[in-house]
């Protein structure tokens, strides 16, 4: 459970007057955006997959500011819509079609396909742009199967996609998909995300996750915890 509130204060006086209300970097979720959310969070409620799209929309939107010639208004509703065609799979078959070792490549095209069609219903439903919209489909229908990037938008929503995997939320998630430990969650997610990214944003930023979990893991550490 991520602390959201401190547990006491070492230093005894109050510097909340120091802390400035906005910063770079620290991310709200738009209004436009919030609407897409409302009508697609009732296909996310599927293995973890409405807190996998809000943290990778958080992280298509850092990427994007290493990407200013790229389309926000592409990249941010794809990925959040990028996954809710998993609700038109069997939720006991979820798991199945992304399991290392095996896979059911015909449940992963069935979730792009029906993706793009709930996608298109959303986005109609809310008034975004048609031309977009055209390319936001694009994008969602071939997110995980297709090799290659169409665009740059293309190429950070599969590296937002991606990199959440290493993230904290990402190893906890995977770790009980598959009863795995979290030094085995690590090495899993970086062997299927490292040498499949097409940005450097999403590079750099895998890289630090990993060594951030890595560490995690060092004897050193968990010794301070004893």
């Amino acid at each position: 459970m991520t602390k959201l509130r401190a547990e006491t204060n070492h230093f005894g006086h109050d510097v909340s007057a120091a802390v400035p209300d906005a910063v770079d970097g620290v991310l709200d979720l738009a209004e436009p955006l919030q609407r897409i959310w409302e009508r697609a969070a009732v296909h996310l409620a599927v293995r973890s997959n409405d807190a996998h799209t809000l943290y990778a929309v958080g992280l298509a939107q850092a990427f994007l500011a290493a990407y200013p010639e790229a389309d926000a208004d592409v990249v941010l509703p794809a990925i959040m819509l990028h996954d809710v065609g998993w609700s038109a799979v069997p939720p006991d078959e979820v798991l199945a079609a992304i399991a290392p070792g095996g896979g059911r490549p015909d449940l992963v095209l069935l979730h792009e396909r029906e993706g793009a069609r709930l996608a298109a219903g959303i986005l109609a439903d809310v008034g975004w742009d048609e031309d977009r919209s055209d390319r936001i489909l694009a994008i969602i229908d071939g997110h995980d199967s297709r090799r290659e990037a169409l665009s740059l938008e293309d190429a950070i929503v599969k590296d937002a996609d991606k990199t959440w995997r290493l993230s904290p939320h990402g190893l906890d998630t995977v770790m009980d998909w598959f009863g795995l430990d979290r030094a085995a969650a690590l090495r899993l997610c970086a062997s299927r995300v490292h040498d499949h990214l097409f940005t450097d944003a999403a590079r750099h930023v895998a890289r630090a996750f990993s060594a951030l979990e890595s560490v995690t893991m060092w004897p050193e550490r968990s010794r301070l915890q004893a």
